[in-house]
């Protein structure tokens, strides 16, 4: 369509009428288009172009917010007022974690605790419990819920923080279809909602945040997610508390499970022994953890997961015997270990991962405590060994690599040597055979 300029007086002829007709006679041929011909042709055109595109017209306006699918609330009042799901009735995604906070919005103090953050006012950071004062009320988030659900019956995903099982419910029965739930502030109580929902595959529970909020999430709660969601695929439990319990309910309720993360636990003891009866899992991540289990139990119980391929740990601490030789004893059978960032980890901690016979990838990222001798005296145990990835730890040394070391750097299919700036061994040196004569070294 073309512009012209409403400054002139339309009826003083241009000299170039006869081309350019006035503004009256200006026609809008898409109104020729249906509504379904030009979402396609809309849905076609970058994502960049989608803000300028809703400013053209009503009709532009509320097909542009048909074609959004991915939403993230930053103003509660907006989904109350019902206002959201008349724009955007197209939505499987939606996070409300961000508008669920009486903060301000216009604040420059951004408070981030790594899994969530918001803009906060400069007299909150008073407040010894920040997140406690300023969550919305639990009837809000519940009403909110239900406004969404009734709204949005196509969610896929869904991230919140608060609210009751009662909000949950409401969700559960009009979106049969949810497959990723994300619940913030949750405890035993909302739990009890979860169980409606028969289809979720992905479940992520924030219990504890230190100077955020405190909810607790014990055995009682693990047992109920278990029972309830039995085609869980993935779990992620950040700051709950729990038990050997809990975690052999998880293993044998979910026997699809296949990846499951512990974030800043505070389980008791003996919760390590629960994890061989997820027999399919085959992803085990700790991180953020002060501790690992200070008192698994007798070995007899710390069978090996059957499945497990994959252990990462990372920013934990690697302090103590008892834990480090139980966790590498029930996750022998892994295939690619990823460390990085863990506190104590020396040669003496990282010897007990000989139980892992069958490492086929190992990566190692701010170890500064290990040395090359710790490296070596695993790394010559594991004949299937096909990766190894050094970086940033700089007690290892190139001047004390081994012949033996270096052969076994011959062979490897992938090596990305870096423990410190200094280092003058590169992945460009495999395949070349150096060491092998002990003739020549690095």
């Amino acid at each position: 369509m073309r512009l012209h300029s409403l400054s002139s007086d339309s009826s003083v002829p241009s000299p170039d009428s006869k081309t350019k007709p006035p503004i009256s006679n200006l026609i809008d041929y898409t109104l020729l288009l249906s509504d379904e011909l030009l979402l396609r042709v809309l849905s076609k055109l970058p994502g960049s172009q989608r803000s300028s595109n809703s400013l053209v017209c009503k009709r532009w306006l509320h097909l542009q917010g048909r074609l959004v699918r991915s939403l993230r609330v930053t103003d509660f009042d907006f989904l109350l007022s019902g206002r959201l799901v008349l724009r955007f009735p197209n939505l499987n995604q939606v996070d409300l974690i961000s508008g669920s906070w009486v903060s301000s919005r216009n604040s420059s103090i951004l408070l981030s605790h790594g899994v969530l953050s918001l803009h906060i006012d400069p007299w909150f950071l008073l407040c010894s419990d920040v997140g406690g004062e300023i969550v919305l009320e639990s009837l809000l988030i519940d009403r909110g819920l239900k406004v969404l659900a009734s709204g949005c019956p196509n969610l896929r995903k869904l991230a919140l923080i608060g609210g009751s099982e009662l909000g949950l419910l409401s969700v559960a029965k009009e979106c049969e279809l949810l497959q990723e739930l994300e619940l913030h502030k949750c405890n035993d109580n909302m739990l009890q909602g979860i169980a409606a929902f028969e289809n979720l595959q992905i479940v992520k529970l924030v219990g504890n945040v230190d100077g955020f909020f405190s909810s607790v999430v014990t055995d009682i709660g693990l047992t109920i997610l278990a029972r309830g969601c039995r085609r869980l695929l993935k779990l992620e439990l950040v700051g709950c508390e729990g038990s050997f319990d809990g975690i052999k309910a998880i293993g044998q309720c979910c026997q699809m499970l296949e990846e499951l993360t512990i974030c800043d636990h505070r389980m008791d003891d003996g919760w390590l022994a629960g994890l061989p009866y997820c027999e399919n899992l085959k992803t085990l991540k700790i991180m953020s953890c002060k501790r690992i289990d200070a008192n698994p139990g007798p070995d007899e119980y710390l069978s090996s997961c059957p499945a497990l391929e994959r252990l990462h740990l990372q920013n934990s601490q690697l302090r103590d015997k008892v834990s480090v030789r139980a966790l590498f004893m029930t996750c022998g059978a892994a295939r690619e270990i990823l460390i990085r960032d863990c506190w104590g980890l020396d040669d003496d901690m990282f010897s007990f991962a000989n139980n892992c016979w069958r490492v086929r990838l190992l990566s190692l990222e701010g170890c500064s405590l290990l040395t090359t001798e710790g490296l070596e005296s695993v790394v010559l145990q594991w004949k299937e060994l096909q990766s190894l990835e050094v970086v940033s730890c700089k007690n290892i040394k190139d001047s004390c690599v081994s012949p033996a070391l270096s052969e076994v750097f011959s062979v490897l299919k992938n090596l990305k040597w870096r423990p410190d700036t200094k280092s003058l061994l590169s992945s460009s040196l495999v395949g070349t055979c150096m060491g092998k004569k002990g003739g020549r070294f690095f």
